[in-house]
Formats: structure tokens, C-alpha cells, sequence
């Protein structure tokens, strides 16, 4: 990306920040309209400037009733084209999240550009604490050490997308959640603002657009907007996903072109 390092946080953030269970007092759950699948797959075409910018794959999977009951998610992010060109992406993120799908540990492998580093974060409920840890991945060298105090149970960036899937809130409501990358808790609201019957490489697809407020000194310092768009059925297919942030960065899109089945 000219004259900026092409920073793949907010792209991550766009795979879920908004869509976390807990709700604020003052806001009624929504009635829910079915579970998530245990097991899936999504891809998705990413997009800069409308230029073909990237691939995403996400993952949810199950874990075994045996061990920790709960749902281990992954995302792949890799830059393609232009993109790649300028400032070569390969991230690969990990989260494993309880049976309430409160986060528990996170992992992201980041290879961007010749910065390549490892962060891990373990969310302790009872202590209420967030452990984050960042290195160098080529030194080992620590980057950043921090630990910060978070509700028992709060929600990575990743690992909300899965429960607003099973939520009917309708236009017009908003809810107020727990969100946390390890270095920073939030109340974080999102908000349902319409209908809207969309094009994707997947196909054509009525959906309901959602709008969560994590830019602009909220979660992220950085000023910009997050939209979701997801299809107004009993599926909930995230089938767009949308960052738009300042003039010199731009809009970043995630179109769904298929979904796996398993």
C-alpha cells in the first residue's frame, strides 16, 4: 500500500469484532433463530480499492466433548497480485473459545512484509485477566509483555462472529458487548441499520447490514467504519464483510465466493 505499511489488523477485525454474545443490561436478547454449524468453512475474495487484494479462509470446528467443550476457530489471510507486489501478506489466526464461546487462548502467526511476529493471549476468567505476548519471530525478542484486566467473559475478534449467526436482531436495535485483543477491553456497540439485497461472487443474497462501532478510539485508535452483512435466512452467511477507514488506506471488502461444505 503506498506510503503505509499495509497493517492486516483491521482486515482481521472485519471477520468478527461485531458479533459477540453478551449483551448490556439495558439491551434484551434478541430471540434466537438456530444454532451455528459445529463444523464449516468460508472463502472469501479480498478486496483494496477494488482491486483484487487477497484470500481469507475461515474455520470453526467443534472441539471434543472429552476435553474443553467449546470451538476452535482459524482464519488464513493471504495477500495475492498488486498487493503482494507492494507488501507481501501471510497471516494465519487461531482462537479457541468456550461452549459460551468466550474466548480462552488466541494465537496469530503474522508474516508481513519483513515483519514477521507471533503474539499469543490467555484470558483467565477467574482472575479476570488478558495475558498478551508479543515477539519477533526471527530474534525471539519480546515486543510487547502487558496484562490487562477483562469481564470473565469477553470475546477476541475472531470468535464473535458465531453467535450473532443465531440472533434475530432486527434493524433498528443495537446491543453493547465485551471485546478484547489482548491489550485493550471495550464495551463495543453494534447496530442492525437495515435491509439490503446484495451481489457477491457466491451469488445474489438478501441480507441485513450491521454496523459495529470498534474504529475511532474505541477498540482501535484508527477512524474508520465496520459493516456485516448477513443473509437475512435461517443461515446467516456473513457474505460480506466491510472495513472503511481514511482516505490514504481506503475501503477494505470481503466477499463471500464460497461456502465449503462439510
Amino acid at each position: 500500500m503506498p506510503g503505509s505499511r499495509f497493517d492486516t489488523r483491521p482486515a482481521l477485525v472485519l471477520l468478527a469484532l461485531l458479533l459477540v454474545p453478551a449483551l448490556s443490561p439495558q439491551s434484551a436478547p434478541p430471540a434466537p433463530t438456530g444454532q451455528s454449524p459445529v463444523k464449516g468453512a468460508l472463502d472469501y475474495i479480498v478486496e483494496w480499492r477494488l482491486v483484487n487484494a487477497g484470500t481469507a479462509k475461515l474455520n470453526w470446528s467443534a472441539t471434543a466433548p472429552a476435553a474443553r467443550p467449546g470451538t476452535e476457530i482459524h482464519l488464513h489471510l493471504e495477500s495475492t497480485g498488486l498487493v503482494s507486489r507492494l507488501y507481501k501478506v501471510n497471516d494465519d489466526y487461531t482462537a479457541d473459545l468456550s461452549g459460551e464461546l468466550c474466548v480462552r487462548d488466541t494465537h496469530l502467526s503474522a508474516h508481513e512484509g519483513s515483519r514477521n511476529r507471533e503474539t499469543t493471549v490467555h484470558f483467565d476468567p477467574e482472575a479476570k485477566k488478558a495475558s498478551y505476548l508479543e515477539r519477533d519471530m526471527q530474534t525471539r525478542a519480546v515486543v510487547l509483555a502487558k496484562e490487562t484486566d477483562t469481564p470473565a467473559c469477553v470475546h477476541d475478534v475472531i470468535g464473535g462472529l458465531f453467535f450473532l449467526r443465531t440472533l434475530n436482531l432486527e434493524p433498528g436495535r443495537s446491543i453493547e458487548v465485551p471485546v478484547s485483543d489482548g491489550k485493550k477491553e471495550v464495551s463495543a456497540k453494534i447496530s442492525a441499520l437495515g435491509r439490503e439485497s446484495i451481489k457477491v461472487p457466491a451469488g445474489t443474497f438478501k441480507t441485513i447490514r450491521y454496523e459495529a462501532f470498534l474504529f475511532s478510539n474505541v477498540l482501535y485508535r484508527r477512524d474508520g467504519h465496520l459493516y456485516v452483512w448477513l443473509t437475512d435466512d435461517a443461515r446467516r452467511l456473513p457474505v460480506r464483510i466491510q472495513v472503511r477507514l481514511q482516505f490514504a488506506i481506503g475501503t477494505i471488502t470481503f466477499q463471500l465466493e464460497k461456502e465449503e461444505k462439510t
